[in-house]
């Protein structure tokens, strides 16, 4: 039997509660987050005051939640995406492919990548659709591809614009072709929105690339884009492996898009809300919104679930 640890000296001569007071206690995980950018640490209470933005000004990628909460007036309702296969392919790698669903989906609460919600926007009622990099890196495949279509139809159904705020790297290799068939699929909904004359625009946000930069993400009548996001096709590494140059300073961020055409304005989180509502007004033919509707923050607003629409 081994002999009990016995308290040395210092601790014998210690008042009792002293030693409580000085013991080390547990710093709660998240409380400083490091800025890719400058590697500044910032206080986590800082960090959701500046709406996820760092002093540094880079721009940290949030999921539909704080979307919903920093784009729309108030409360909004979200929409429920339909149901799809599970793993249609059996596709299995280093793990099976219904583990990394599960997986997903504990981490960040939702079953896909992909969010709906439905409020204002300056007082214009506005299907709001999310694409979440923290699922899988926002890959689109079935659910995904099934979650923008239903927020065309609901867009469509309500006589309502779409905005989409697209973070993706691309689509989800363990669906294989069925992946692919997004492409179209998203496409064939766009237009479904330019033939019922609602505005579609969309929000490029760090990164969007892949086959999400090849469809939906780059067919809206107004192309907005989060200050140094990532936006293209094939990454910048894989670009220089191809053609064996160096590329230039900043290529495919959102500022170089800027200058080529490709975004027709880099927006700060901050101002996207009023730009949104300004843009959304303009194009629907409304007058402006009343002064200082839209200085007020974005407040928490509840989910309510509401059903899907109808195909057809």
């Amino acid at each position: 039997m081994k002999d009990e640890q016995k308290p040395n000296w210092l601790a014998k001569l210690t008042p009792p509660g002293v030693s409580k007071m000085f013991a080390k206690r547990d710093t709660p995980e998240h409380l400083w987050v490091k800025c890719p950018v400058s590697g500044e640490m910032v206080f986590h209470k800082d960090l959701e005051a500046g709406l996820y933005v760092t002093p540094a000004g880079h721009h940290m990628r949030i999921g539909p939640d704080l979307r919903f909460k920093f784009t729309f007036d108030g409360a909004r309702r979200e929409v429920e995406i339909p149901d799809v296969p599970r793993d249609p392919l059996k596709f299995k790698d280093d793990k099976p492919y219904g583990s990394r669903l599960t997986a997903a989906r504990k981490k960040t609460g939702r079953d896909d990548a992909m969010a709906i919600g439905v409020g204002q926007i300056g007082g214009v009622e506005t299907v709001v659709l999310v694409q979440d990099f923290g699922f899988m890196g926002g890959s689109l495949g079935m659910a995904a591809g099934e979650g923008f279509i239903t927020a065309a139809e609901t867009a469509v159904k309500l006589r309502a614009p779409l905005v989409v705020f697209s973070a993706a790297g691309g689509a989800r290799m363990q669906e294989g072709a069925l992946s692919l068939m997004q492409m179209p699929r998203t496409t064939l909904a766009v237009q479904d929105l330019k033939d019922a004359r609602l505005p579609y625009i969309v929000v490029l946000t760090d990164p969007t690339t892949g086959g999400v930069t090849a469809s939906y993400a780059m067919l809206g009548d107004v192309h907005l884009a989060e200050p140094g996001a990532l936006i293209g096709f094939a990454g910048p590494r894989v670009i220089e492996q191809t053609i064996r140059e160096k590329l230039p300073e900043g290529f495919q961020r959102a500022e170089y898009l800027l200058q080529k055409g490709m975004v027709d304005r880099v927006v700060h989180r901050r101002d996207l809300r009023a730009v949104l509502a300004r843009m959304l007004r303009v194009m629907l033919k409304r007058p402006p919104a009343p002064a200082g509707a839209l200085a007020v923050a974005p407040a928490a607003a509840p989910q309510v679930p509401v059903p899907a629409p109808k195909s057809g």
